[in-house]
């Protein structure tokens, strides 16, 4: 009896233009019948951004550790005007006491 445990990325959808949300699936299987699937999501932006005073900091996020196609996904859909759109929506919800 050989049980494996595979993960693979089997949904990338891109929301709100700038949203990138992976689902992975971690499937169990015995003697290759699959017994077991379960899921786990995570969001990608492109930027962590903060405030400081009147002072915006937009940095840029690390997707090397990301598996190449949620990479490329990310990189096609980032383009510099969506990156332009994502900081002023985020700079558009501070609010000034």
């Amino acid at each position: 009896m050989a049980i494996t445990k595979e993960m693979e990325n089997d949904k990338i959808e891109i929301i709100n233009k700038w949203n990138i949300q992976v689902r992975t699936a971690t499937v169990i299987k015995e003697d290759g019948t699959e017994i077991s699937r379960s899921y786990h999501r995570h969001v990608l932006q492109p930027f962590t951004s903060t405030k400081d005073g009147n002072t915006w900091t937009h940095t840029a996020t690390d997707i090397s550790k990301e598996d190449t196609d949620v990479q490329a996904i990310c990189n096609a859909a980032w383009t510099d005007a969506v990156k332009a759109a994502y900081k002023t929506f985020i700079e558009a919800q501070s609010t000034t006491p």
